[in-house]
């Protein structure tokens, strides 16, 4: 599925879906509709058992998504990071 029509899709959705309850976040929608990179390990706040990261950037900061390597691998942690500051938050 292209991205543009994923992200569309699931915007138009969002009604039905928001009435009965929020849709979690998961890999699966994340990796189809935000833009991306993979990181080898996940920063030291960040860093949990059987959880890998990704990251985006966006004005001067780079956002760290956390994920589950379990079912649906649902989103279990976020942080953001100026640029900055990043190498003193990473392993």
């Amino acid at each position: 599925m292209k991205p543009a029509f994923a992200l569309i899709a699931c915007l138009a959705a969002a009604p039905a879906v928001a009435a009965e309850a929020p849709l979690p976040m998961t890999y699966g929608l994340f990796e189809t509709a935000i833009a991306h990179t993979d990181l080898d390990s996940c920063p030291a706040q960040l860093a949990k058992k059987d959880a890998f990261c990704r990251a985006t950037l966006r004005h001067d900061e780079i956002h760290v998504f956390a994920f589950s390597r379990e079912g649906d691998n649902p989103l279990v942690g976020f942080a953001s990071y100026s640029f900055d500051d990043l190498a003193a938050h990473l392993n």
